[in-house]
Order: structure tokens, then sequence, then C-alpha cells
């Protein structure tokens, strides 16, 4: 039975973890009485040195973790494993075969992510954890509109989270929805980095691993299922974060061929591919791609807490002489781009457009297609 001042020492201690995990990069989150209690339940007091040892530098290996932990070899090893089978910690060995052990942040990529990517039972333990999360999720939001005016003005300065990588044929002619690029013009790093074909992702790795979507996992939990897709396996990893992924068992690995069936699934559902760059990097290769709904994904309309910040090599453009007016597209359109305009006839917003070819794949007059326009788009919160 810990004393009042032994409860403090404690309570200050799984404060100093989450600022710890926070700092560690992806979104910042504001340390917050429902954070913690989310750390608390996923990281034990026996694992909390371990945690506190990246206070200064978010990657280090063993001999790095003596020194800043104070801990023996056996005591390291022994936590971090059952960090990294938490989501916590990514082990994974370096290019020159040194293993590096690094803290992971709250999101993207990070905690929320791998609590929810591998399956999870019904348990009274999931759905309070889960309630956290939405709770949490809330009040990050109330700190956003609080803070509107300064984080919209920052908005401009935020890396891409994301890059879209659109869908390439009209369901209903077969026809393509890409303008194709002049292949004579003269190649820049970004067009030689980036795959601007979800297909041409799979064949550029060997290693591909699956797991759940854990945006709409974590909707499952609270009961507010997805009403786009039936699909739950459908987040993939690449190279050594597939090894990660399926080392600990938040996914499993599979080959080419099951991996185009699910991402052929996802289209026709009309999921929209997003590719993760490390360090919101888009210039260095992809590490995952997620198929993504409007009614769950955290980075669609629908959810949207803060800033969409995002990547994209294409711009929807409709033509007015096909276009009837069905408004399909404005329906489907998972960043509300598209309105119809007093003539009746789509048209689509660039300044939210993300290239995703939703739109364009389900018209059924093959009326819009997709034009080069590498561009990163940015959309505000609503204010509420």
């Amino acid at each position: 039975m810990l004393t009042g001042k032994e409860k403090d020492k404690m309570e200050t201690a799984y404060r100093k973890v989450c600022e710890t995990i926070v700092a560690a990069g992806g979104t910042p989150f504001p340390v917050t009485n429902t954070l913690v209690e989310i750390v608390k339940r996923i990281v034990s007091e026996n694992e909390i040195e371990v945690i506190l040892g990246f206070t200064e530098k978010k990657s280090q290996t063993l001999e790095q973790l003596l020194e800043t932990t104070h801990l023996s070899e056996d005591e390291i090893l022994k936590k971090i494993d059952n960090l990294a089978g938490k989501g916590v910690i990514f082990n994974q060995p370096n290019r020159s075969g040194v293993m590096v052990y690094r803290l992971l942040p709250f999101v993207n990529v990070g905690i929320f992510e791998y609590t929810f990517m591998q399956k999870l039972t019904p348990s009274r333990e999931n759905r309070e954890l889960a309630d956290l999360f939405q709770q949490l999720f809330s009040e990050v939001r109330g700190v956003v509109q609080k803070s509107y005016d300064q984080i919209v003005g920052f908005m401009e300065h935020m890396p891409p989270v994301d890059r879209t990588v659109p869908m390439r044929l009209n369901m209903f002619s077969g026809n393509p929805t890409i303008i194709e690029i002049d292949e004579h013009l003269e190649a820049t790093v970004d067009r030689v980095l980036q795959t601007t074909h979800v297909a041409g992702l799979i064949e550029k790795f060997d290693e591909i691993a699956v797991g759940h979507c854990f945006c709409r996992q974590h909707k499952d939990i609270i009961e507010q299922p997805c009403r786009q897709t039936e699909i739950r396996e459908s987040c993939f990893t690449f190279g050594k974060s597939a090894r990660f992924t399926t080392e600990q068992g938040f996914m499993r690995m599979i080959d080419k061929k099951e991996a185009l069936e699910i991402l052929l699934q996802a289209e026709k559902d009309g999921l929209v591919h997003k590719a993760y760059h490390p360090n919101f990097d888009v210039n260095k290769d992809e590490t995952s791609v997620c198929n993504c709904c409007k009614c769950c994904c955290g980075n669609s309309i629908e959810n949207q807490i803060g800033p969409i910040v995002n990547a994209t090599n294409f711009l929807a453009v409709v033509s007015p002489q096909t276009c009837v007016g069905c408004g399909d597209c404005r329906d489907r359109c998972h960043v509300d781009a598209i309105a119809l305009n007093e003539m009746g006839v789509s048209e689509v917003d660039p300044g939210r457009c993300i290239g995703c070819g939703v739109c364009a794949c389900f018209c059924p007059e093959d009326a819009i297609r997709l034009h080069e326009s590498n561009r990163i788009v940015r959309i505000a919160p609503a204010r509420e």
C-alpha cells in the first residue's frame, strides 16, 4: 500500500513518462489526466525507468541505454521486449546491423495505432481503454478550438502527415482516371521516389504485413462501426516496419497476391490509399499504407480534430460537358471538396482536393480525370 507521498511521486513519474512519449515525435498531445490514465494502463511501474531513459535521445543503442537508465543489460532487454510488444518501443537493427531502440510517439505512428492494430477481443478492459482514447480526442479537440487562430496560423508550416496514392480506373468504363504524365519531363527527386500507383508500392517491397485498421477497430469497440466497409485488415507495413509488426504480433506477413486482393476490395468500397513516410518526409521510402474511410479515419473530415495536411500528386478535374450533376462524387468525397454549382455541375475546390481519385473512380458518366498537381493540401478544422 503506497503512502500519500509515494502516490504523488508515482504520479509525477507517470507525467514525465507521458511528456517523454509525446516529445518522441508524431502529433503533439497535451498531457492531460486522461492521457496519463491511458499510459498507466500500458506502461507498468517497473518500466518507467526505461522510458525516462529516452528523455534526451529518442533512439539509442543498448550501450547508450546502459548509461541513460542505469539498469543492467538483462533488465533493459527484458523491459524493452515487453514495451515493444505494447507498441511503445521500436526495436530493429539499423543498416549496419546494430540494434537500435526507438521510443514511439503517442500517435502518428505509435501507441494508439499499435494498440488497435492487433486483433482485439471484446472485453471490459479494451472498452475502457477505447473510451479513454475517445475522451482524450475530445479533450484535444477542445484545446484546438481554444487556440484555433494560433493552430490554423501554424498550419502553413506543418509537414504532410500522409500522402495520397490515387485510384487509377473508373469502375464503370474501365478507363484510366489519370491524365498520363509526360514521361519525357525531366525527373525530379520527388518524382523518382514517390510511387503514385498503389500496386507499384506492393511490387516495390518484398516484406509486406497487414493488420487491422486501428481507426475502424477503435470505432468498433466504442460501438460506432464503419458505415463504408466491412474490411478490417487493411493497413499495410513494409520492410523493417513489417518485420517489427509481425514479430510483435500486431500484423501478419502476406504475399503480394493477397495484398493486391485486399487493395482491390478497398477500392471497390471507395477507401482512400494513404502512404506514410518516415518523419513525415515524403522524399523517403514509404513505411506503410492505410486504406481510409470517411467515417472512421482520424485524418478524415468527419473525425477531424486539428488541421489535415496531406501531400498529393494529383487534382480532380470535372468535364462540365459530360457531368450530369448526379452528386455521387460530392457524396463520396472524403474531404468535402466537391459541390454542385448553380448549373447543377460538379465543381472541385483545388484547395481541398487530395487527388485520391474516388470521385473519378465512381463517376457513372466517367466525367472526372486526375491531372498532375504536386502540392500539399492543408484543411483547417471547422470552427465550433
